[in-house]
């Protein structure tokens, strides 16, 4: 394995957006080439602007309309050549130095999907909000009961996949329900998928926390009608 790709949804992430791109390119990544794709989902803030400037050293793609996580996922995944596929938020959230460990579990051939736990404590986590926590909880253990599965944190971001066990896997969800469906689809394709600790600097809302109760309600749905059609 040569090349890891490296996606990164962008949503009016201006304050961090150059403070993430530099830890990314700091992580060691098992000493993997890097390909970073940016997507920006129709920001407002001076985000879609910058990465204007930032096109001749990344891959960089443009919704023309707000569509949602998913959706910029989706986009970047049509545009990767790495062996292995990781997620990025644009945010401070997650460690990107984290990473390695994840992937490394992949170089070595013992999994095809390796996903951080936020709530194994073994590394610094920053308090949850306690109806994210709970939230987080409840669709944690819907998936386990419908697909099977002891995962401990089933909408963490990092997510690293050997890009290979991707194929013929569609995505469809637009939005943050991107979590819930790649989950069930992975684990209805076999995969074999572990879990390691990283690090979560949560964010409150006050701080561009983007996430909320009613995305709970569609990871549920997405759940359900995932486990019953393809």
């Amino acid at each position: 394995m040569n090349k890891v790709s490296i996606i990164i949804p962008v949503f009016n992430e201006i304050e961090t957006l150059d403070k993430i791109l530099e830890k990314v390119e700091a992580a060691p990544f098992c000493g993997l080439e890097k390909e970073i794709i940016l997507v920006d989902d129709m920001s407002t803030d001076g985000s879609r602007e910058h990465l204007k400037n930032l096109e001749s050293k990344y891959k960089v793609f443009y919704h023309d309309k707000n569509q949602g996580k998913g959706a910029a996922i989706r986009t970047g995944m049509s545009h990767i050549t790495g062996d292995i596929m990781v997620i990025q938020d644009a945010d401070l959230e997650y460690d990107p130095q984290d990473y390695q460990e994840l992937v490394k579990l992949i170089i070595e051939d013992k999994a095809d999907v390796v996903y951080g736990s936020r709530l194994t404590g073994a590394k610094p986590s920053r308090s949850f909000m306690f109806t994210h926590l709970l939230g987080n909880k409840l669709l944690t253990f819907t998936t386990n009961l419908l697909y099977g599965a002891t995962l401990s944190d089933m909408e963490t971001c990092y997510k690293a996949f050997r890009t290979s066990f991707l194929e013929g896997i569609e995505i469809k969800s637009d939005r943050f329900d991107f979590e819930p469906e790649i989950t069930a689809k992975i684990l209805k394709k076999k995969a074999r998928l572990y879990e390691l600790p990283v690090s979560y600097y949560g964010r409150e809302y006050a701080e561009g926390k983007k996430i909320t109760w009613k995305d709970g309600i569609h990871a549920i749905i997405a759940l359900v009608k995932y486990r019953f059609t393809d």
